[in-house]
């Protein structure tokens, strides 16, 4: 696994810009060996990065995940050395980033953090000292406040946290267990374990999704080579669906949903590919699209849904790449055959050492 590798981004694709770009939007990946962050603008219609004038933006020590405000206006930046969180202001013309100090305390080594819809609370998972920490957001400032209550304990190394829709419900997963922890959110961030947590998913939880609709998390368990499906009920309670677990690609190691809900992928690092589903609507179980798996680079180890539904963009950690995919349209609400399917065709921006995270913006 090269989870805890680091990256530094050099961008290959030509041209740098200067201001805004009609037609784009805005990536983020943060860069560990160099304590930084890089931006890129993102064409709408290719899915082609070029990079951002001033980039790469200096953080704290060892950068790691990082989370996007659902109004664009702040970035969020977990420092997993320094145990802390850099708050950014994002520039609304042409996307660079300052920095607002001071840096928010957290556990230790912050190694992943997910923000509710409603952008005024942030959720980090602390792998060494074993908790989750959750903040509240400022509106105005986008300063954070521990909420009160937390942090709290979980078993060690948790590894990956994501949160409902509906902001009612987080759950995590932990690389030691084959098991998923549930927890109403209050909506002061406080937090409650749900009644039967934690609730069996597969050796060696990884990383999970939440569909758009809220009603099922995937879970990839990297240990046996496979994924979970747990349907959501409405008080939270996990309920493995008929068919699952199934068997995916080697070392299966993030999750993606599409915005849609109607497709699924799984980032199998050890085969090297991309394996690629359709939803079913009702049941939530997963069906391999034709032609799946699709070979990306080696050891592709991040998926990172485009929040405007065309793109997914593949972080490859030995091949050093960051890879944007057009997802196959559909007709209507329920996918068609052929759609779902992944296809590449502008060139992948090359890193020079394994990615810490990324972030795409609205």
């Amino acid at each position: 696994m090269l989870r805890k590798a680091i990256a530094v981004v050099i961008p290959l694709m030509l041209g740098v810009l200067t201001g805004c770009a009609p037609g784009t939007h805005t990536a983020y990946v943060t860069l560990p060996t160099e304590n930084g962050v890089s931006a890129y603008r993102i064409n709408n219609r290719s899915g082609a990065l070029t990079t951002i004038v001033g980039s790469p933006y200096l953080t704290g020590n060892s950068p790691g995940p990082m989370v996007i405000d659902p109004a664009g206006k702040y970035a969020y930046i977990a420092n997993r050395i320094d145990n802390t969180i850099s708050l950014f202001r994002i520039d609304s013309l042409i996307g660079s980033l300052s920095e607002v100090m001071p840096r928010t305390a957290t556990g230790l080594d912050p190694v992943a953090m997910v923000m509710n819809a409603a952008g005024n609370l942030l959720f980090v998972a602390n792998e060494v000292s074993s908790s989750i920490s959750v903040y509240s957001i400022n509106s105005g400032t986008g300063a954070l406040t521990l909420v009160a209550g937390t942090p709290v304990s979980l078993p060690p190394n948790p590894v990956a946290l994501a949160v409902t829709p509906s902001g009612n419900f987080l759950y995590v997963v932990n690389s030691n267990l084959g098991l998923v922890f549930a927890y109403s959110v209050a909506s002061s961030g406080a937090l409650q374990p749900v009644a039967g947590s934690p609730f069996a998913s597969g050796t060696g939880a990884f990383a999970l999704a939440i569909d758009p609709g809220g009603k099922f998390v995937y879970v990839a368990n990297s240990s046996v080579n496979t994924v979970s499906i747990l349907s959501i009920a409405s008080n939270g309670v996990l309920t493995q669906v008929s068919g699952s677990p199934f068997a995916t690609g080697t070392g299966p190691v993030s999750v993606a949903v599409s915005t849609t809900g109607l497709y699924l992928y799984i980032a199998n690092e050890s085969s090297n590919n991309i394996s690629e589903y359709s939803i079913d609507a009702t049941t939530g179980f997963a069906t391999e699209i034709t032609g799946s798996p699709l070979s990306a680079g080696t050891a592709p180890s991040l998926l990172v849904t485009d929040p405007d539904g065309t793109f997914i963009y593949v972080v490859s950690q030995t091949s050093k790449t960051i890879t944007p995919y057009t997802i196959t349209s559909s007709t209507g609400t329920t996918a068609t055959s052929g759609a779902g399917a992944l296809s590449s065709t502008v060139q992948s921006v090359t890193i020079s050492s394994p990615a810490g995270g990324m972030a795409v913006s609205k």
